[in-house]
């Protein structure tokens, strides 16, 4: 059995998930624990966050997961023992499906954790990120405009 994740990742996936509700459009949820596959690299990967197009939800049968490029937005927040496989892995693999906006939240980051936004995928690369530390305000760009803040985390 996985253990649960702690207080600090819940505490940080439910101040997300509260900014983007204020965003988020009618027509696209916002899931915590939902499975993605990506199909370049034949894996499932369980985001903290993502926010998919609802008809997306009703399109498949109920096991059947969600294909990452389906996803607007993925946010993983980094755990001691998935630091490796949310810095390297799925930054990897969230681009190649490609997930336009991937949202890392680093609290084991040195020299001090940090917020890092990657964005634009092209050919198997993301041009751009953008990094602040805790404490910081990060934007999230259209569709969802957001200034997330990131004080509580």
């Amino acid at each position: 059995m996985t253990p649960p994740v702690g207080n600090g990742h819940s505490r940080i996936a439910a101040s997300v998930h509260r900014a983007l509700a204020r965003a988020v459009p009618e027509d696209r949820a916002i899931l915590q624990k939902l499975g993605v596959s990506i199909r370049s690299a034949s894996r499932l990967y369980v985001p903290g966050l993502v926010v998919v197009p609802r008809h997306e939800l009703l399109s498949r049968p109920d096991n059947v997961p969600v294909p990452a490029e389906a996803a607007e937005l993925v946010v993983e927040i980094v755990s001691r023992g998935n630091a490796r496989t949310d810095r390297v892995e799925k930054l990897w693999a969230y681009v190649q499906a490609p997930v336009p906006l991937y949202l890392l939240i680093d609290r084991y980051a040195e020299p001090k954790p940090s917020v890092t936004l990657f964005s634009d995928p092209v050919d198997g690369h993301y041009r751009r990120s953008e990094q602040v530390s805790f404490g910081e305000e990060i934007r999230l760009p259209a569709p969802f405009d957001l200034v997330l803040a990131t004080a509580a985390f």
